[in-house]
C-alpha cells in the first residue's frame, strides 16, 4: 500500500470553445504552474515530465514546459488519440512506483479546431481502416437519412442504436444524460456549458446519428489539465500532505471481440470491462464501493454503456439506473460529477488529467457545490478509439 504513487497536486485552466480559447501554450502553461502551486512544488523538483496531446506538432511538450522552467528533465510526449492524458497519467505513475523517478509531472492539453473531427493524414494508412470496415458491415443493411454523420457521431451512436435494440431501451433515455450533465457542470466553473437544458431542448436538437442529438455529443474544445505525481517517501520526506493515493490502474487495448461485429464492442466497451476488473481485482474493492466516477461521455451513448461495462448497474439495466436516478446525486453513484466530456468539454490530451483533477477535489473535500459527500475512493474511465482505455480507482489517503 505504501508504494502506491500519490497525486499531490493537480490544476487545470478553464475549458473553452475554439473560438475563445488561447494558444496551447498559454493554457498548458496556466495548468502546469496551478498543478505546482497545489501541490507546494517548484517545477526544479519533477524529475521526469509526460505530456499528451493529439493536435500538435512533435515536441509541442517541450515547447510549453519551457515557459515555466529549463531544467533538463526529460520530457516524453504522447499521443494516444481521446485517452492521452491518461496514458500520460499511466506512464507517470509507472515511473513513480517503479522507482525510476519520485516526483513526475503530468500534462495534458489541446488547441482543437471547430468542426468535427477528421483525419489528419489521408496521404498513409488510416489506423481506423479495420474499424471503418466493421462499422460498414454493421451498418449495410440499416436504413436512415443520416449516412453523412461525421465518423465519431457514427461510431458511437451505431454503438446507442444496438444496445436499445438488445435491451429494449427508449431513444430519449440517452437524452436524459445530457440534462443530467449540465445540471452537474453548472456548479463547475471550468465547464464550457453551464447552463440547464431541458428533455425537450435535447431531443429537439438536430439529429446527427441513430439516437443522437447535437446536444448529446461532446463539443470541440479547447483546454489543459496537470497533475504532480510522488512517491510516499517523497512525502514524507519533505512533510507533504494531501495527496490522494492511486489505488489501481489498468490499461487495455482491442482484443478479436472488438472487430466481431458488434457496434458496442467497436467503441471500447470490452476494454472498458476488462480494464475495470483489472482495477477491482488490484484494489480488493467492487464497482458497488465507488461513490463517485468520471467516465468517458463523449456521446450519451458511450456514458450508458460505459455504466454496465464497469459494473455500475447489471447488463441490460442502464435505462432503469437512469430512470431511477442512480447516476446522480441522491442516487447510487455519481456519475460526471464535473460536467463530464458533454458538458465540461473534451480537450482530447487534457480530458484525462481533468478527470483526475475532479477526482482529487472530490476525495480532498474541495469540489464546492459538487461535492459527493463522503466520498472515498472514485474511479475515472478514459477511452481513445483506435484503441486504448485506462481505468484508474483514487483513495484518499
Amino acid at each position: 500500500m505504501g508504494d502506491h504513487a500519490l497525486v499531490l497536486g493537480v490544476g487545470m485552466v478553464p475549458f473553452a470553445t475554439p473560438s475563445r480559447a488561447e494558444p496551447y501554450d498559454v493554457m498548458a502553461e496556466g495548468a502546469v504552474r496551478a498543478a505546482l502551486l497545489d501541490a507546494g512544488l517548484d517545477y526544479g523538483d519533477m524529475q521526469q515530465a509526460y505530456v499528451g496531446y493529439v493536435y500538435g506538432d512533435s515536441t509541442a511538450g517541450q515547447n510549453v514546459l519551457y515557459r515555466v522552467g529549463m531544467t533538463g528533465v526529460p520530457v516524453v510526449n504522447v499521443n494516444n488519440n481521446c485517452s492521452t492524458g491518461s496514458s500520460a497519467l499511466w506512464l507517470a505513475r509507472q515511473a513513480v512506483e517503479g522507482g525510476a523517478a519520485d516526483v513526475v509531472l503530468v500534462l495534458g492539453f489541446e488547441q482543437m479546431r471547430r468542426g468535427a473531427l477528421a483525419a489528419q493524414w489521408p496521404d498513409r494508412p488510416s489506423p481506423f481502416t479495420r474499424f471503418d470496415e466493421v462499422l460498414e458491415r454493421a451498418l449495410a443493411d440499416r436504413e436512415g437519412t443520416d449516412a453523412d454523420a461525421p465518423l465519431a457521431p457514427r461510431y458511437f451512436g451505431a454503438a446507442g442504436e444496438a444496445y436499445a435494440q438488445r435491451y429494449g431501451m427508449a431513444p430519449e433515455t440517452f437524452g436524459r444524460v445530457s440534462v443530467k450533465a449540465r445540471r452537474h457542470a453548472a456548479g463547475n466553473p471550468y465547464a464550457v456549458f453551464r447552463d440547464p437544458v431541458t428533455l425537450e431542448e435535447v431531443l429537439g436538437s438536430p439529429a446527427v446519428f441513430g439516437p443522437l442529438t447535437r446536444l448529446q455529443c461532446c463539443p470541440p474544445t479547447c483546454g489543459a489539465a496537470a497533475a504532480v505525481l510522488v512517491s510516499p517517501r517523497f512525502a514524507r520526506a519533505r512533510g507533504l500532505t494531501g495527496g490522494v493515493r492511486i489505488r489501481a490502474q489498468a490499461m487495455t487495448t482491442d482484443a478479436p471481440s472488438s472487430f466481431e461485429g458488434d457496434p458496442m464492442l467497436l467503441v471500447g466497451y470490452d476494454m472498458s470491462k476488462r480494464a475495470a476488473e483489472e482495477v477491482y481485482e488490484a484494489a480488493g474493492v467492487g464497482p458497488e464501493d465507488v461513490p463517485v466516477v468520471e467516465l468517458h461521455d463523449c456521446f450519451t451513448t458511450n456514458e450508458v454503456i460505459s455504466y454496465e461495462a464497469l459494473g455500475l448497474t447489471p447488463e441490460g439495466t442502464a435505462e432503469k439506473f437512469v430512470l431511477d436516478g442512480d447516476n446522480t446525486y441522491g442516487g447510487r453513484v455519481v456519475t460526471n460529477p464535473s460536467g463530464g466530456l458533454l458538458s465540461k468539454g473534451h480537450p482530447l490530451g487534457a480530458t484525462g488529467l481533468a478527470q483526475c483533477a475532479e477526482l482529487v477535489w472530490q476525495l480532498r473535500g474541495q469540489a464546492g457545490q459538487r461535492q459527493v459527500e463522503g466520498a472515498r475512493l472514485g474511479l475515472q474511465h478514459n477511452i481513445g478509439l483506435g484503441g486504448a482505455c485506462v481505468v484508474t480507482l483514487y483513495e484518499r489517503v
